[in-house]
C-alpha cells in the first residue's frame, strides 16, 4: 500500500523538478556563460556578476527598486492595519464595503496598469480633472521622474492593500474579548489599548504581511511595465524590468540571469533577516 500511495507524491516531484529546480539550476549556468543569441558561446566566469557593479543603469534600477519596495510595504501594510481596525466592528453594510475594497487584489496587475495610463493621463484624465476642479493645476504623473515614480507606487498601494486589510482583519477577528473588555475596565484610552493590546497580539500577523509583501514588492514587473513603461526615460524601470529588457529585448541572456540571481538572493536575504528578527521577538 505506501509503494502505491508513493506513487501519488511523483507528479509533484515531477513537477518541481522541471518548473523549479531545472530552471534555477540552468539560469546559474547562463549566468556563469557567454551567450549570443540565445546560445551558449563559452564559460564566462563570475563576468557578467562582476558587470553588474559597473553598469549605472543597474544602479539606477536598483535604487528605485529599493524605493518603491520601501514606500509600498509602508504605506500598504499602514492602511490595511487602519482599514482593518476600521471595519472591525458591526456596521451596516459591512459586507459590501469589504468586498469592494478586495476588488482590486483580484485584478491582473497589467489591467490595472492599464487602467492607471487612463486615470493619471496628463491632460484629461480623471485625477487631474478632480484636481483643476479642486483648484490645483495639472499634474505630470507620467512624464516627471517624481510624479512617475509615485504614481507607480499608488497603483501597487491600491493593489495589494486589500490583501494587507484582508489578513489583519481576519487578525483582529480572532483577538479574544475577554482581554478587552478587562482592558476596559483599567483604561478609556483607545490609543492605549491599541498600543498595549491590539498591536502586540497581531504582531504575528503583521510580521507574516510584512514578510510577504516585501518578497512580492521585489519582483514587482506588470504595473511599471504597463503604467509608464519604464520611463521617463528609465526612472520607473525595477530590477525584475531590466532583467526583462536584458534577456527578452537585448538576449544578453548572461547578463539577465546574472541580475536575476542577484535579485533572489537579495529578496532571500532579506526575508531570512526579517523572518529571524521577528521570530527572535517571541522566544
Amino acid at each position: 500500500m505506501k509503494e502505491r500511495g508513493s506513487f501519488f507524491v511523483i507528479p509533484g516531484i515531477v513537477w518541481v523538478l522541471l518548473f523549479t529546480i531545472f530552471p534555477l539550476v540552468y539560469s546559474f549556468r547562463v549566468s556563469l556563460s557567454r551567450v549570443a543569441y540565445g546560445r551558449i558561446t563559452g564559460f564566462a566566469g563570475l563576468a557578467n556578476y562582476a558587470r553588474m557593479f559597473q553598469d549605472y543603469r543597474f544602479w539606477g534600477v536598483l535604487g528605485f527598486t529599493l524605493l518603491f519596495v520601501m514606500f509600498s510595504v509602508v504605506i500598504t501594510v499602514s492602511l490595511g492595519l487602519l482599514l482593518a481596525l476600521v471595519f472591525n466592528r458591526k456596521m451596516r453594510g459591512l459586507r459590501f464595503f469589504r468586498a469592494l475594497m478586495t476588488t482590486p487584489l483580484f485584478t491582473a496587475p497589467v489591467a490595472l496598469g492599464y487602467l492607471g495610463v487612463m486615470m493619471f493621463y496628463e491632460e484629461n484624465g480623471p485625477i487631474n480633472i478632480l484636481l483643476q476642479t479642486l483648484g490645483f493645476g495639472k499634474v505630470p504623473w507620467l512624464s516627471d521622474i517624481f510624479w512617475a515614480r509615485t504614481a507607480v507606487i499608488m497603483v501597487d498601494v491600491w493593489q495589494w492593500t486589500p490583501f494587507a486589510f484582508i489578513i489583519l482583519l481576519a487578525g483582529l477577528q480572532s483577538l479574544p474579548d475577554e482581554v478587552y473588555e478587562a482592558a476596559v475596565l483599567d483604561t478609556s484610552s483607545g490609543w492605549d489599548i491599541f498600543r498595549y493590546i491590539t498591536f502586540p497580539m497581531i504582531s504575528p500577523v503583521l510580521g507574516t504581511v510584512i514578510m510577504l509583501r516585501l518578497v512580492d514588492a521585489f519582483k514587482v514587473f506588470d504595473i511599471p511595465f504597463a503604467l509608464t513603461n519604464g520611463g521617463p526615460g528609465t526612472a520607473t524601470r525595477t530590477l525584475t524590468f531590466y532583467v526583462y529588457t536584458q534577456g527578452l529585448r537585448n538576449f544578453d541572456l548572461g547578463y539577465a540571469s546574472a541580475m536575476a540571481y542577484f535579485l533572489m538572493f537579495m529578496s532571500l536575504a532579506v526575508g531570512i533577516f526579517f523572518f529571524r528578527r521577528y521570530r527572535s521577538l517571541y522566544e
